[in-house]
């Protein structure tokens, strides 16, 4: 391997979303306020299996949390 394909590598490990990128995208597109250069970044250099296993555990503690605040007020 060369030198210039050690930095080419090293750029796109950059590049891929760090967990804090992928919880502030998983938020961002829950209430719908994802910007398109974050979009376009999610889309180039993230796993689309990582983004969908994010989004099914937020829809689980969303929908836990309503659960649990409707149990809480009603009776």
């Amino acid at each position: 391997m060369n030198e210039q394909s050690k930095s080419e590598q090293l750029v796109e490990e950059e590049k891929k979303p760090k967990t804090t990128d992928l919880l502030k995208s998983t938020l961002s597109a829950a209430i719908g306020v994802q910007s398109n250069a974050n979009r376009e970044r999610d889309f180039k250099h993230g796993n689309i299996k990582t983004f969908v296993f994010a989004g099914i555990i937020f829809t689980v503690i969303f929908i836990g949390t309503v659960i649990t605040i409707v149990n809480m007020v009603l009776p």
